[in-house]
């Protein structure tokens, strides 16, 4: 037993098991337990009985105030790590259903994923948090605690999968294919993603926060959290909620054309044109002129202030933000039209890495009302005193992309695993 401080009362995190379940039972259950509590509670609300307690047996089912969980090691009292992970994910599971779905009391048999999937996401919480608080739980490759659920690219091969065998998560559960992914690993990602991407973790934690006190010893609806996770934030979510909820898409970002460009104060034989026309002076007009077309080497070699291209300066406040026209001190030398487009269905951020030729990158992400007027692709403008080598669309695996030969430019050729094969066959 372990008392464990959740406000102005203790817990006691309990532990019950056979000589057979040490020493891993002894080592990590309360303790799991306890983390558990201490996790939940900062996410939602307090734990509100007087213990939760675990008890070792052959597999994992939860009630209130107590649960079963299994893992156990041989007869020698050896473990392997898949054991010890998988016995610690298995008991803040199901003590964590003592709030996802008996205290907020959603309807299992209708709405799978809000007793299931919203235990499930805070479950990935609580597992990073437990490496956090007992890094000795953690085999010695392991930076963080391995979760299984949770993290955006372990749902891509369902999401990228058959279409014919797949369901949105508001299916009513009997009635899904794949009960797992469906009810408990898509909605959880779909949670991180919404936490760790579109939210941030502050406005998404107390939103969650809210929707679990607005809603503990009720019986809320999807509806309920949904509009609960609007009205904290103030954020419409909309959008999110029908793609992830309510269909099967998935998401495919990727670049579909980069056109790079010099600009010039020089006038063209095209410029003159639009002057007259227009009854402007030539010289008070910005050229651009596009990689490969004459004059386009000279052009980019220009290092000229701001000041003295006067049309340039008024682009570059037309286009850009306070923030970037700050820190552009000489006029840009390289101009880049970027067009990314989306295969896929989903509407997702547009996160990007550029890489510059002395090597240094940036970073930008665009939110998901990029896509808002065009929901195939989208062109951004990008001004750079430096030139841009390199392109990357979700650099980090957190959108769930399904499809990443199209997320680079230059487009990266990956080796396939048969032609690993041969060069393996050949050493």
């Amino acid at each position: 037993m372990m008392a464990v401080k959740l406000g102005e009362k203790d817990v006691m995190a309990v532990s019950l098991y056979s000589k057979e379940g040490n020493p891993l039972w002894e080592q990590w259950s309360t303790k799991s337990v306890a983390s558990t509590l201490r996790t939940y509670s900062r996410m939602t609300f307090d734990y509100p009985y007087h213990k939760a307690i675990s008890v070792h047996a052959p597999m994992g089912m939860e009630y209130p105030m107590i649960c079963f969980n299994f893992g156990r090691p041989d007869k020698e009292g050896n473990y392997s790590d898949r054991t010890k992970y998988g016995m610690i994910g298995v008991i803040i599971h199901e003590v964590g259903h003592n709030w996802f779905p008996m205290i907020v009391n959603s309807d299992e048999r209708q709405w799978t994923w809000m007793d299931e999937g919203l235990n499930t996401f805070t479950q990935y919480v609580a597992e990073q948090d437990f490496g956090k608080w007992y890094p000795g739980a953690l085999s010695p490759n392991d930076k963080a605690f391995p979760s299984r659920r949770g993290p955006a690219k372990n749902i891509v091969r369902y999401m990228g999968g058959d279409q014919d065998y797949i369901a949105p998560i508001m299916t009513k559960g009997l009635n899904t294919y794949q009960f797992g992914n469906n009810a408990y690993s898509k909605p959880a990602t779909a949670l991180n993603i919404l936490r760790e991407t579109v939210m941030g973790r502050d406005l998404f934690d107390y939103s969650f926060k809210e929707y679990a006190n607005r809603w503990k010893f009720k019986h809320p609806t999807p509806e309920d959290f949904f509009r609960t996770m609007e009205d904290a934030s103030a954020v419409d979510l909309d959008w999110f909620w029908r793609g992830w909820f309510y269909t099967t898409d998935y998401t495919d970002i990727g670049i579909k054309e980069v056109k790079r460009f010099a600009v010039t104060g020089t006038p063209n034989e095209n410029g003159k044109r639009l002057a007259e026309r227009y009854n402007r002076d030539p010289k008070s007009l910005v050229y651009f002129i596009e990689e490969g077309a004459e004059g386009y080497e000279d052009a980019i070699k220009t290092n000229a202030s701001i000041d003295d291209l006067p049309t340039v300066k008024e682009y570059i406040m037309d286009n850009f933000t306070p923030k970037e026209q700050k820190e552009m001190k000489i006029a840009p030398k390289y101009f880049y039209q970027i067009t990314f487009d989306k295969p896929g269905g989903l509407v997702m951020p547009l996160i990007v890495k550029f890489t510059y030729a002395d090597g240094t990158t940036s970073r930008e992400t665009y939110p998901a009302q990029v896509w808002r007027l065009n929901d195939k692709e989208v062109t951004k403008a990008i001004a750079s005193d430096k030139e841009i080598v390199s392109i990357q669309v979700d650099p980090d695996l957190e959108t769930a992309d399904v499809d990443t030969t199209n997320n680079t430019w230059p487009k990266e050729v990956k080796e396939s695993d048969f032609d690993k094969f041969k060069e393996a066959v050949k050493d």
